[in-house]
């Protein structure tokens, strides 16, 4: 059992299980219908997504430090209670279940699940 981190609207893997989209909005243009057999995810969690504000201090992010700035400020969104809870209920699920977690962004190394990934991991999840 595990999770993967996963690029949302790529096909899934074997025993994947169920995909949840860890962003702040729906994929444009595909009807809520097509979301699970389109691999966009199964479930839409936004609650471990960038906030508006980060998201876009994220995107703009042109070099290693502002990268940086951005990473402290969604380790401290993914710091609150509610989202400290979550990513410790992922974390003890990825013993037990077969899940992903992702995004849309074509590089994980320059999006949010790259943190997501660290978070689950410091927290003990099982990566598949």
């Amino acid at each position: 059992m595990a999770v993967r981190v996963v690029r949302l609207g790529s096909p899934r893997t074997k025993d994947e299980g169920l995909r949840i989209g860890t962003v702040r909005r729906p994929p444009r243009g595909v009807p809520k219908s097509e979301f699970a057999a389109g691999n966009w995810y199964d479930v839409w969690y936004p609650n471990l997504a960038p906030s508006v504000e980060t998201m876009k201090a994220g995107l703009a992010a042109a070099s290693e430090r502002d990268w940086a700035v951005f990473a402290k400020k969604y380790r401290a969104e993914m710091a609150t209670p509610e989202a400290s809870r979550t990513l410790d209920l992922l974390a003890a699920l990825s013993v037990h279940a077969n899940f992903s977690v992702g995004c849309y962004c074509e590089d994980e190394a320059h999006c949010h699940r790259s943190i997501l990934r660290a978070l689950l991991v410091e927290r003990g999840a099982k990566l598949g």
